[in-house]
């Protein structure tokens, strides 16, 4: 953990595998600072896009909100003389010329759809963040070497649709997918401007990108809970899903002995309850979560004679994954061997693999945050986010900052202007170190 430690034009260690030791300490002009009364007046703008009755945001992807928040942001992305363009999955990308307009681009950016009845500053912090970046670097008259690309993702939060299409992983099965607005992704892709038949023009090849930088907020209370400002995000986990079928006898309970039962939902419970203890006792900062069960037949005088439930696991590594199912694949046989039960697993298509953040822009990163005598410290991310998609396709970064209570996708979401300030400057001083780094 590195907490306010100020470091300006001197050689210094960063404490980060790989980084370069004295590089980023002589990033310039430093002085560039946000406006952040700007961010969180167009934080409420935004919000008014979309708001449900009860104040939560109902901006979800493909809707009549949808395209009235993108034309608001775009409104923004003009005004900071960004040239804009919507790609063929309905990506918004702002465009700001370099000095060397063959060098790939430094982009950044996020998404501006929301869940049902959800906050206002998951996703729409980075994209107006990143508007904020690009109009303080016009106000400063900076030109960048690289060219710059402000991206909002369409639909992250309907499976990371935008940034699937940049990587090429969107399959035409997904376009028949049904989303919260009642249209599918490709007619939702279409309404925005898009053209779902044309996918492959979204997509762009490792190389086209020099880096890619997330701003987002933490959804989770680590930060706050441990007073610090910036999350440096070593990676975004991977998520596996399997169904489990657990399947005893139904049989009448009045009239069986318990010593005689072969009770579906009794052997669940004791696999849940084994799922934690393998995963809380492993070391490392892995989560595994039954978050669904169904008990058949489900009547109040029936054993139960078949349960189905889920089981998610989820880690940096994808070696810890199979290692922690492996253990509760093996604590299943047990628990089925005494319960008089079979316990099988079906694995779902619907995983995400780890996706590690660049070494070196995680050094730049945590350098920004020294710079700027913040507090932070690395973390995993637990949430998906379109940055472990773009990982994929190019050098990536994800900047946390801190949600109140630890609290996101509910009305409650909240981060304070000072902390959306200073994630936004890290981004900003990020961006020029990388920038920089092509100057020497």
């Amino acid at each position: 953990m590195m907490r306010n430690i100020l470091l300006i034009g001197v050689p210094f260690v960063l404490g980060l595998a790989g980084a370069p030791r004295a590089l980023w300490a002589q990033t310039a002009p430093e002085g560039l600072r946000v406006d952040a009364a700007r961010i969180e007046r167009r934080i409420f703008e935004l919000a008014e896009y979309g708001r449900n009755p009860d104040g939560s945001n109902g901006r979800v992807a493909f809707s009549a909100a949808d395209v009235e928040g993108r034309e608001y942001v775009m409104s923004l992305m003009r005004d900071a003389g960004l040239v804009l363009r919507i790609d063929a999955a309905g990506n918004i990308i702002g465009r700001r010329e370099g000095t060397d307009p063959e060098r790939p681009s430094i982009m950044f950016g996020s998404h501006i759809d929301a869940v049902p009845h959800g906050g206002i500053y998951d996703g729409d912090l980075g994209v107006l963040a990143a508007i904020e970046c690009v109009e303080v670097l016009n106000e400063n008259d900076v030109t960048t070497l690289h060219p710059l690309e402000v991206i909002v993702f369409v639909d992250e939060e309907g499976g990371l649709t935008g940034s699937r299409a940049v990587i090429g992983t969107l399959t035409p099965e997904a376009l028949d997918v049904v989303t919260h607005s009642g249209k599918t992704i490709g007619e939702g892709i279409r309404f925005l401007g898009g053209d779902p038949d044309r996918l492959a023009d979204a997509r762009r090849r490792e190389g086209d990108i020099a880096a890619f930088i997330e701003l987002h907020i933490e959804q989770g209370g680590s930060l706050e809970s441990q007073g610090l400002e910036i999350g440096v995000v070593e990676g975004i986990v991977g998520i596996e899903w399997w169904e489990v079928t657990v399947e005893g006898f139904a049989n009448h309970a009045g009239t069986t002995p318990m010593d005689q039962r072969q009770d579906a939902l009794l052997a669940a419970a004791r696999l849940i309850i084994a799922v934690n203890e393998i995963v809380t006792g492993a070391p490392g900062r892995q989560v595994g979560t039954v978050g669904r069960i169904r008990a058949e037949p489900g009547a109040p005088n029936v054993i139960p004679g078949r349960v189905v439930m889920s089981l998610e696991l989820r880690d940096l590594s994808a070696d810890t994954i199979r290692s922690l199912f492996a253990e509760i694949q093996a604590a299943a046989e047990r628990i089925a061997g005494a319960s008089r039960t079979r316990i099988s697993f079906s694995h779902l298509d619907v995983s995400a693999v780890p996706a590690p953040t660049d070494p070196l822009i995680r050094g730049a990163i945590a350098a920004a945050a020294e710079r700027l005598g913040l507090s932070y410290q690395l973390m995993p991310s637990g949430a998906g986010h379109d940055a472990q998609n773009m990982a994929r396709v190019a050098p990536t970064g994800l900047i946390f900052v801190p949600s109140v209570g630890g609290i996101s996708h509910a009305p409650e979401e909240y981060t304070r202007p000072d902390d959306m300030a200073n994630g936004a400057n890290v981004l900003l001083q990020t961006i020029l170190a990388l920038d920089r780094e092509a100057r020497n």
